[in-house]
């Protein structure tokens, strides 16, 4: 998943940052409210944290400018300011979270799934799709139940694929999940190279030939369940 923290301390911004990328998140960061809007503009990100003092507007503002343009990337709020009525004005702009500062890293990371799952659709941790399943708290995946041992970058992927199962993800999708702003993004055909690394090892765990990753041509991938009813009748057509 990539995250956006928008914070001006330093120090704090460093601590969220580093945690966040322990736990497998991509993560950028900025300390200003502009930069902020405009990064959300160059990115796709499944959630955001969110400081309310910054230097050059008030966090509930930069909140309602986004919210005031469809943007409805879910977002919590990170703040000092602990009163009632402050929670009730941020979750009032459009928040889906709020705590305070200072936060246990792990309540606040547990929050970003919860936040981001629902925006999904998804009410638990857990995501399956036919024998494939993967835990989102854990970062982790298994086939028929069992663990299957996969990179850091295979499992993104595959929890990008999970989280958008059955629509088609373009390649440029997936670098913008896989690496951050202080990374020199790779050309596209690294994705290649990660799906069919991915795609080989379900079809070794599972002892099928059936692919769960499905090649768009032109477009990207798409993540679909071969064992459906639905499938099994467009591969006999297809036969």
């Amino acid at each position: 998943m990539r995250i956006l923290l928008v914070e001006d301390d330093k120090n704090t911004a460093n601590t969220l940052v580093n945690a966040l990328r322990a736990e497998g998140f991509t993560c950028d960061t900025t300390d200003t409210g502009e930069d902020a809007i405009q990064l959300t503009r160059l990115y796709q990100y499944d959630g955001i944290v969110l400081d309310l003092m910054l230097p050059d507007m008030e966090g509930m503002e930069l909140l309602r400018r986004l919210r005031s343009t469809k943007n409805q990337t879910p977002t919590i709020i990170l703040s000092g300011l602990n009163g009632v009525s402050e929670k009730i004005r941020g979750l009032s702009a459009g928040a889906d979270d709020y705590m305070e500062k200072p936060c246990n890293h792990k309540e606040l990371i547990a929050r970003l799934h919860a936040v981001v799952r629902r925006a999904m659709g998804y009410s638990d941790s857990k995501i399956a799709l036919g024998r494939i399943s993967i835990n989102l708290q854990t970062k982790t995946a298994k086939t028929d139940g069992i663990p299957l041992k996969l990179t850091s970058k295979e499992y993104s992927i595959l929890e990008l694929l999970m989280l958008k199962k059955g629509h088609t993800l373009s390649k440029e999708a997936f670098l913008t999940h896989l690496y951050d702003e202080r990374s020199e993004e790779p050309a596209q055909k690294i994705v290649d190279v990660f799906i069919c690394k991915l795609r080989k090892k379900i079809q070794t765990a599972l002892g099928t030939k059936h692919a769960y990753i499905e090649t768009i041509w032109g477009r990207g991938y798409m993540l679909v369940n071969p064992d459906s009813e639905e499938n099994k009748i467009a591969a006999s057509s297809n036969g």
